[in-house]
């Protein structure tokens, strides 16, 4: 058995989007393709799961205007990311 990749993330951490989410047809009231959330939105992680075959986790975040997303840890950055990549500038 595959061991579980852990989360970078945790619950109730603000969180914000590297790019334009778009609706792959499976957010309901939305058209396909639509942007959901635009690149640089703020949200907050409000539960954690895991995507069995490929074995990462992933995140549900809710975004201001109500939005509840899943996400992949490549698709978000925290604050304290942002703090260590200026460190580095």
């Amino acid at each position: 058995m595959k061991e579980l990749r852990q989360p970078i993330y945790q619950w109730g951490q603000t969180v914000f989007v590297d790019q334009d989410l778009i609706n792959d047809g499976s957010y309901p009231g939305c058209l396909p393709d639509a942007i959901l959330v635009h690149a640089g939105s703020k949200g907050e992680i409000v539960q954690i799961g895991h995507h069995e075959e490929a074995n990462l986790p992933i995140y549900l975040v809710e975004f201001d205007g109500g939005h509840v997303i899943g996400c992949f840890e490549e698709e978000l950055r925290s604050d304290r990311s942002l703090q260590q990549i200026a460190g580095i500038l």
